[in-house]
């Protein structure tokens, strides 16, 4: 089979950590006899400079023009870099934003695992972690704070900022439904998080998930405020298998949850759309204190091509392959400085490597079952 593969290399370790999801691509065409071709999509800091802006329409109609897209990462330091003194609709993030609502991409899928190999990675007790945990965050990506109107003005003589958050009930609806059927595929339990205490938006967001959940007898669900989530995913994140929630709660559970499984660089996601069409990225940022450095994480970016060919090509083996290769090299004893052990006693049963290292070993371990 051939595939077209929409590349967003972005900016900071972006390109670095995308070369070795390729390399990791690569390898599986050989492997499974199929073809994915690159295509280059210019969006975040490199096309402000490229182009003065974020994003490009003709970026937008490449991206359209593919099977699916993988990024790598976007921006740059806000303290220092130029991007950040442009107006917030011309700085990187605003590009990515862009990409979501135009192509539509309103789910996103973040999954949360804690390896066996990476326990001492976890900031949590052992009797904590137990045997570990896993779970999906589906995220709500293309409403909310994040797209609603804002605007900053003075009023009477002092500075007033506003941002809107409004969701309408098809919004809640369709992530609701994506995340109910992926519990089916799962442990059959779905956590949705809200503010319902306080929030219209979340009373509604509250309604219709009960409604939703009526239409999927098998799953068991609960209502969770987002403090208390918050609280629970460190307390104890075994519980959780879906959580369902909004953009800005998504937003930073996830990241939370990226640090309980021991590192940010190791945190897959997939943003799709209503057709089998996705944007593929690692959860971190573009790192730019790193870059160029050698020594970020491609292992996020690698499952998050895993994702791809499990969610936009039904590509189920290759992914298994993927994910298997990254657990074995895992269990060998290789490790990316971020999930190096902090004892020296356990720094010594392990190698650490370098980010096109890593991606060599994991490609290695490609195999066919």
């Amino acid at each position: 089979m051939s595939y077209r593969i929409g590349v967003i290399s972005g900016d900071g370790i972006g390109p670095e950590i995308v070369a070795e999801a390729k390399k990791v691509l690569d390898c599986i065409s050989r492997t499974y006899g199929h073809t994915f071709e690159y295509e280059e999509i210019l969006m975040g800091g490199c096309s402000i400079d490229a182009t003065g802006v974020p994003l490009t329409d003709e970026a937008i109609a490449q991206a359209l023009g593919c099977d699916a897209v993988l990024m790598g990462s976007i921006g740059g330091n806000t303290a220092t870099s130029p991007w950040y003194k442009l107006e917030p609709h011309l700085r990187p993030e605003a590009g990515l934003l862009k990409l979501r609502k135009s192509l539509n991409l309103f789910a996103n899928l973040r999954p949360a695992y804690l390896y066996e190999e990476l326990k001492e990675a976890c900031p949590l007790r052992d009797d904590i972690i137990g045997d570990g945990f896993d779970m999906m965050i589906m995220r709500e990506l293309t409403g909310g704070l994040y797209f609603g109107a804002r605007n900053t003005k003075e009023q009477d003589g002092v500075l007033t900022a506003t941002d809107t958050l409004t969701y309408n009930e098809n919004e809640i609806r369709r992530i609701a439904v994506r995340g109910f059927d992926i519990a089916m595929k799962r442990r059959k339990k779905v956590t949705s998080v809200d503010k319902a205490n306080v929030l219209d938006s979340s009373r509604l967001w509250r309604k219709v998930v009960e409604e939703v959940a009526a239409d999927y007898p098998e799953v068991t669900y609960e209502h969770m405020l987002v403090d208390n989530c918050a609280m629970q995913l460190v307390k104890d994140p075994k519980q959780f298998d879906v959580i369902l929630t909004e953009n800005m709660f998504g937003d930073i559970l996830s990241d939370e949850a990226s640090m309980v499984t021991g590192s940010i660089g190791m945190l897959s996601s997939a943003s799709l759309n209503d057709t089998r069409f996705g944007l593929y990225e690692p959860s971190g940022g573009s790192a730019p204190d790193i870059a160029g450095r050698g020594i970020a994480n491609p292992i996020a970016t690698v499952l998050s091509a895993a994702m791809m060919l499990r969610y936009s090509f039904d590509l189920d083996s290759e992914a298994d392959a993927i994910e298997a290769a990254v657990k074995q090299v895992l269990k060998d004893g290789y490790r990316t400085i971020d999930i190096m052990p902090q004892e020296t006693g356990r720094r010594a049963a392990v190698t650490q490597v370098g980010t096109a290292q890593m991606g060599d070993l994991i490609a290695e371990r490609i195999k066919k079952p």
